[in-house]
């Protein structure tokens, strides 16, 4: 079980809906060790890896799975027992739960991928989405960060909530539906590499490397590294950094008293103009509009 041995420091974000339970947890390990978690409830979960490296077990599904950086699936148990082991000091995921019934009315009329995961639920059969953890794409990734930084109150939020939780499902069941003969990407190795190249953007959002320079930092030529990113997360190396700076100037807008002009050089832009400029066509309102009338802004 967890101890303060293992476990260095646990941040824990939960929403409660009436069948839907969301949570976003962040974990510093003191060091590499073996955590089991048990849970006797029997629910469909839709869970994303964020950052970090683990190991894990699942008793129920009598599988071993070996996941990193940014990845998803959908399970479903009746009753939960896992043994994660991290091979990272931070292990960051997110997580939507859903009650049977509720999952079963919005599976049925999913696509097939979907409809017959649902069957299974409907006969309380242990089983995963996929046997691949798919990498999530760039607009998973945009869902969960806008549940993370809601602002909505009381009834808006929890409605919020309930349709950004509808919409992850839609959206794996998209991504698990694709029939994709023609991958570009196909090496385990490659879409690790791409996936470091992601979080590496992500890290110096600020002052991003150029393309040439992440190709050489990740080893990896210029012309995979740009397919493959776009084949993977759904956009380009520039449509990412873009929307990532975007995402962030929103948080620090609504959630710091930082000015839009402190904000603007804090997201890597060479001008407060720019940055507005920017800002007011991704989200139809200047950064000093969202600093004056934050009620008003969009989530």
């Amino acid at each position: 079980m967890e101890s303060n041995r293992i476990i260095k420091n646990r941040v824990s974000t939960n929403w409660k809906l009436d069948e839907i339970s969301i949570s976003h947890n962040v974990i510093d390990y003191r060091e590499n060790a073996k955590v089991v978690s048990k849970n006797e409830e029997d629910c469909v979960r839709l869970h994303f890896g964020m950052q970090g490296s683990y190991d894990f077990s699942y008793r129920q599904l009598n599988a071993n799975y070996n996941l990193s950086g940014s990845h998803n699936n959908i399970m479903y148990t009746d009753g939960l027992e896992i043994e994660v082991h991290n091979r990272s000091k931070r292990i960051e995921t997110f997580g939507v739960n859903f009650s049977p019934d509720a999952f079963i009315k919005i599976g049925q009329n999913g696509n097939d991928v979907l409809k017959r995961f649902t069957d299974n639920v409907i006969n309380k059969k242990n089983c995963i989405l996929s046997d691949e953890w798919k990498v999530s794409n760039f607009k998973i990734q945009q869902v969960i960060d806008e549940v993370i930084h809601c602002t909505y109150q009381e009834e808006l939020k929890n409605l919020f909530l309930l349709s950004k939780s509808i919409e992850l499902l839609v959206l794996q069941a998209e991504q698990y539906g694709e029939q994709k003969s023609n991958q570009f990407i196909k090496l385990k190795k490659d879409k690790r590499k791409l996936v470091e190249a992601k979080e590496l953007l992500h890290s110096r959002i600020e002052n991003p490397p150029t393309i040439i320079e992440l190709a050489k930092l990740i080893g990896i030529n210029e012309y995979k590294l740009k397919r493959g990113f776009k084949e993977l997360f759904g956009t380009t190396i520039f449509g990412y950094i873009h929307k990532s700076r975007m995402t962030l100037a929103k948080k620090l807008l609504l959630g710091t008293d930082k000015s839009a002009k402190e904000i603007a050089f804090e997201t890597g832009y060479s001008s407060p103009q720019h940055f507005s400029n920017a800002f007011k066509k991704e989200f139809g309102i200047t950064p000093n509009s969202v600093k004056k009338t934050p009620d008003s802004a969009i989530n």
